[in-house]
């Protein structure tokens, strides 16, 4: 069983940037992982259930969701990236080129977004999957991560800025207690990245 090690035991926080640069003037990364540990407290329960959406921009209440909601929420508190619409029109120029997972026979704007095997297609199709590093240090912040629970359960994640003392980076993601910031790289099967810097939006 997955025993989760939170931030707040044996990790270093960054020093904090001075206010008045204001949030456009940090680096996108930094950006990305504020509007993820954002979520922390707020989105307190995992709860899978099919719900249908506004669009674009729809999202289930913040107090609940999946691991991919940390991403999706986190890309438009930072920077009005709606992955909801760019998966959605994406799948609709290319269904086949999709997973087959789900037996549908076109898109679904309610769902297709929150499914990680869908985000991991996309990533790859423009060009943003990156070697895995060897080791968990490798990892950078920004970085999506995702793996298989127990070898089979697509999981996703975003590369934290803190890390644990020996120098592995946490990720923020949503496994089951609501988001959370966790030291899980290196634990599971089928690890990989990609980088979605916000100026590479195809």
């Amino acid at each position: 069983m997955l025993t989760r090690r939170s931030t707040l035991l044996g990790c270093f926080a960054l020093p904090l940037v001075p206010s008045v640069l204001g949030e456009k003037s940090l680096p996108w990364s930094t950006r990305l992982v504020r509007a993820a540990r954002k979520q922390i407290g707020v989105t307190r329960t995992y709860d899978p259930a099919y719900v249908r959406l506004a669009y674009p921009m729809g999202d289930v209440p913040r107090d609940r969701g999946v691991c991919t909601d940390v991403i999706i929420r986190a890309y438009r508190d930072a920077f009005d990236i709606d992955l909801q619409a760019i998966i959605h029109e994406d799948m609709k120029a290319a269904f086949t080129d999709y997973p087959a997972n789900w037996g549908l026979s076109r898109p679904d704007r309610n769902i297709d977004h929150r499914r990680v095997p869908n985000l991991e297609r996309y990533f790859e199709r423009k060009g943003l999957d990156k070697p895995f590093p060897a080791s968990p240090s490798g990892c950078d912040a920004g970085d999506l991560y995702t793996m298989r629970y127990n070898g089979r359960l697509p999981h996703i994640g975003i590369v934290s800025d803190r890390k644990t003392r020996t120098g592995e980076p946490l990720v923020i993601h949503n496994m089951g207690w609501g988001t959370s910031e966790d030291d899980i790289i290196g634990r599971f099967g089928q690890e990989r990245r990609f980088r979605y810097e916000p100026h590479s939006q195809i």
